[in-house]
Protein backbone atom coordinates (compact mmCIF):
# COMPACT_ATOMS: atom_id res chain seq x y z
CA UNK A 1 0.00 0.00 0.00
CA UNK A 2 2.85 2.22 -0.33
CA UNK A 3 2.63 2.71 -3.93
CA UNK A 4 -0.47 4.60 -3.75
CA UNK A 5 -1.26 6.28 -7.15
CA UNK A 6 -2.66 9.29 -6.04
CA UNK A 7 -1.60 11.15 -9.81
CA UNK A 8 -4.15 8.77 -11.10
CA UNK A 9 -7.13 10.19 -9.90
CA UNK A 10 -6.27 13.87 -9.16
CA UNK A 11 -4.97 13.82 -6.01
CA UNK A 12 -8.39 12.24 -4.22
CA UNK A 13 -8.34 8.44 -3.99
CA UNK A 14 -12.00 6.84 -3.71
CA UNK A 15 -12.46 5.45 0.07
CA UNK A 16 -15.14 2.90 0.56
CA UNK A 17 -15.69 2.51 4.24
CA UNK A 18 -17.91 -0.62 5.07
CA UNK A 19 -18.78 -1.96 8.99
CA UNK A 20 -16.09 -4.12 9.83
CA UNK A 21 -18.31 -6.72 11.34
CA UNK A 22 -20.88 -7.37 9.03
CA UNK A 23 -18.97 -5.59 5.64
CA UNK A 24 -22.47 -3.53 5.08
CA UNK A 25 -20.62 -0.63 2.59
CA UNK A 26 -21.29 2.81 4.95
CA UNK A 27 -20.34 4.91 2.98
CA UNK A 28 -17.88 6.84 0.05
CA UNK A 29 -15.43 9.88 0.34
CA UNK A 30 -11.97 10.53 -0.96
CA UNK A 31 -8.47 10.88 0.69
CA UNK A 32 -5.63 13.01 -0.11
CA UNK A 33 -2.44 12.05 0.80
CA UNK A 34 -2.73 14.22 4.22
CA UNK A 35 -6.00 13.02 5.14
CA UNK A 36 -4.92 9.19 4.58
CA UNK A 37 -1.65 10.55 7.40
CA UNK A 38 -4.01 11.35 9.45
CA UNK A 39 -6.19 8.41 9.25
CA UNK A 40 -3.39 6.45 10.03
CA UNK A 41 -1.98 8.16 12.82
CA UNK A 42 -4.89 8.73 14.46
CA UNK A 43 -7.39 5.56 13.90
CA UNK A 44 -10.29 7.58 12.98
CA UNK A 45 -11.23 8.29 9.15
CA UNK A 46 -10.66 11.27 7.65
CA UNK A 47 -11.58 12.84 4.27
CA UNK A 48 -10.65 15.38 2.12
CA UNK A 49 -14.16 17.17 1.71
CA UNK A 50 -14.45 18.43 -2.11
CA UNK A 51 -17.96 20.57 -0.78
CA UNK A 52 -15.63 22.13 1.32
CA UNK A 53 -12.13 21.99 0.26
CA UNK A 54 -10.51 20.81 3.66
CA UNK A 55 -9.79 17.44 5.65
CA UNK A 56 -12.26 16.66 7.99
CA UNK A 57 -12.79 13.82 10.04
CA UNK A 58 -16.13 11.62 9.77
CA UNK A 59 -17.94 12.71 13.32
CA UNK A 60 -16.13 15.68 13.82
CA UNK A 61 -19.48 17.82 14.36
CA UNK A 62 -21.68 14.40 14.78
CA UNK A 63 -19.80 12.98 16.81
CA UNK A 64 -20.84 9.89 14.68
CA UNK A 65 -16.79 8.46 14.13
CA UNK A 66 -15.36 5.86 12.05
CA UNK A 67 -13.02 3.47 13.95
CA UNK A 68 -10.74 2.08 11.43
CA UNK A 69 -9.73 -1.55 11.51
CA UNK A 70 -8.10 -2.61 8.27
CA UNK A 71 -6.95 -0.46 5.84
CA UNK A 72 -7.06 -2.03 1.85
CA UNK A 73 -6.11 -0.79 -1.58
CA UNK A 74 -7.59 -2.24 -4.51
CA UNK A 75 -5.15 -3.77 -7.53
CA UNK A 76 -4.76 -0.33 -9.36
CA UNK A 77 -3.43 1.42 -5.91
CA UNK A 78 -5.92 3.83 -6.99
CA UNK A 79 -8.58 3.12 -4.48
CA UNK A 80 -9.22 2.21 -0.64
CA UNK A 81 -11.34 0.15 1.52
CA UNK A 82 -11.65 0.80 5.05
CA UNK A 83 -12.80 -2.00 7.71
CA UNK A 84 -14.40 0.34 9.88
CA UNK A 85 -16.10 0.58 13.63
CA UNK A 86 -19.26 2.89 13.39
CA UNK A 87 -19.84 4.81 16.44
CA UNK A 88 -22.97 5.58 15.94
CA UNK A 89 -25.06 6.19 13.08
CA UNK A 90 -22.78 6.92 9.67
CA UNK A 91 -25.63 9.33 7.48
CA UNK A 92 -26.23 12.43 8.40
CA UNK A 93 -29.97 11.44 7.87
CA UNK A 94 -29.38 9.45 11.06
CA UNK A 95 -29.12 5.86 8.98
CA UNK A 96 -26.64 3.64 9.83
CA UNK A 97 -25.31 3.79 6.17
CA UNK A 98 -25.61 6.41 3.45
CA UNK A 99 -26.71 4.04 1.28
CA UNK A 100 -30.59 2.64 1.18
CA UNK A 101 -29.47 -1.36 1.78
CA UNK A 102 -30.76 -2.83 5.01
CA UNK A 103 -27.94 -3.50 6.97
CA UNK A 104 -27.79 -6.56 9.64
CA UNK A 105 -29.71 -5.04 12.51
CA UNK A 106 -28.09 -7.13 15.19
CA UNK A 107 -25.39 -5.43 14.70
CA UNK A 108 -27.20 -2.22 14.37
CA UNK A 109 -28.64 -2.80 17.94
CA UNK A 110 -25.50 -3.43 18.92
CA UNK A 111 -24.05 -0.23 18.29
CA UNK A 112 -27.02 1.37 19.82
CA UNK A 113 -26.42 -0.34 23.02
CA UNK A 114 -22.71 0.67 22.32
CA UNK A 115 -24.07 4.78 22.44
CA UNK A 116 -26.07 3.97 25.37
CA UNK A 117 -24.02 2.27 27.50
CA UNK A 118 -21.47 5.65 26.90
CA UNK A 119 -24.11 8.00 27.42
CA UNK A 120 -25.23 9.92 30.72
CA UNK A 121 -28.60 9.10 29.66
CA UNK A 122 -30.48 7.59 33.14
CA UNK A 123 -33.82 7.22 31.77
CA UNK A 124 -31.81 3.99 29.19
CA UNK A 125 -32.98 0.96 30.85
CA UNK A 126 -29.63 -0.80 28.86
CA UNK A 127 -27.92 2.08 31.02
CA UNK A 128 -29.57 0.80 34.38
CA UNK A 129 -29.23 -2.61 34.10
CA UNK A 130 -25.76 -2.68 33.06
CA UNK A 131 -25.40 -0.12 36.14
CA UNK A 132 -26.42 -2.90 38.40
CA UNK A 133 -23.03 -5.20 37.65
CA UNK A 134 -22.71 -8.43 35.65
CA UNK A 135 -24.64 -10.52 38.32
CA UNK A 136 -27.95 -8.30 37.28
CA UNK A 137 -26.76 -8.72 33.39
CA UNK A 138 -26.49 -12.35 33.86
CA UNK A 139 -29.76 -12.78 35.44
CA UNK A 140 -31.96 -10.95 33.19
CA UNK A 141 -30.49 -13.03 30.52
CA UNK A 142 -31.46 -16.29 32.16
CA UNK A 143 -35.12 -14.99 33.01
CA UNK A 144 -35.55 -14.19 29.42
CA UNK A 145 -34.08 -17.31 28.31
CA UNK A 146 -36.13 -19.70 30.50
CA UNK A 147 -39.17 -16.92 29.62
CA UNK A 148 -38.90 -17.97 26.32
CA UNK A 149 -38.60 -21.75 26.96
CA UNK A 150 -41.74 -21.75 28.47
CA UNK A 151 -43.64 -19.62 25.54
CA UNK A 152 -41.66 -22.09 23.32
CA UNK A 153 -44.15 -24.85 24.71
CA UNK A 154 -47.26 -22.97 23.95
CA UNK A 155 -48.44 -22.07 20.63
CA UNK A 156 -48.75 -18.40 20.73
CA UNK A 157 -46.61 -17.51 18.21
CA UNK A 158 -46.43 -13.45 19.05
CA UNK A 159 -45.41 -14.44 22.68
CA UNK A 160 -42.76 -16.62 21.18
CA UNK A 161 -41.55 -13.93 19.27
CA UNK A 162 -41.86 -11.30 21.48
CA UNK A 163 -39.85 -13.71 24.15
CA UNK A 164 -37.22 -14.81 21.43
CA UNK A 165 -36.23 -10.47 21.08
CA UNK A 166 -36.16 -10.35 24.52
CA UNK A 167 -33.20 -12.83 24.85
CA UNK A 168 -31.78 -11.79 22.01
CA UNK A 169 -31.29 -8.09 23.23
CA UNK A 170 -30.49 -9.26 27.12
CA UNK A 171 -27.62 -11.42 25.12
CA UNK A 172 -26.30 -8.70 23.14
CA UNK A 173 -26.35 -6.57 26.54
CA UNK A 174 -24.61 -9.73 28.55
CA UNK A 175 -22.27 -9.33 25.29
CA UNK A 176 -21.17 -5.95 26.42
CA UNK A 177 -21.16 -6.73 29.81
CA UNK A 178 -18.31 -9.41 29.32
CA UNK A 179 -16.52 -6.39 26.91
CA UNK A 180 -17.33 -9.29 23.54
CA UNK A 181 -18.93 -8.27 20.01
CA UNK A 182 -21.32 -10.12 18.54
CA UNK A 183 -18.60 -10.16 15.71
CA UNK A 184 -16.62 -12.35 17.69
CA UNK A 185 -19.55 -14.82 18.32
CA UNK A 186 -19.97 -15.21 14.88
CA UNK A 187 -16.49 -15.57 14.37
CA UNK A 188 -16.67 -18.76 16.48
CA UNK A 189 -19.68 -20.35 14.42
CA UNK A 190 -17.99 -19.82 10.80
CA UNK A 191 -14.29 -21.30 13.04
CA UNK A 192 -16.57 -24.62 13.82
CA UNK A 193 -18.44 -24.73 10.60
CA UNK A 194 -14.95 -24.67 8.82
CA UNK A 195 -13.75 -27.97 11.17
Amino acid sequence: MNNLNFEKTGGLLPVIVQDYRNLQVLMLGYMNQEALNITRTTKQVTFFSRSKNRIWTKGETSGNTLSVKKIISDCDQDTLLILAKPNGPTCHTGSQSCFATQGNFLYELETILEDRLRSDDQNSYTKKLMDQGLNKVIQKFGEESVELIIEAKDQNKNLFLNEAADMLYHFLVLLQAKETSLKEVEDKLIERRKK
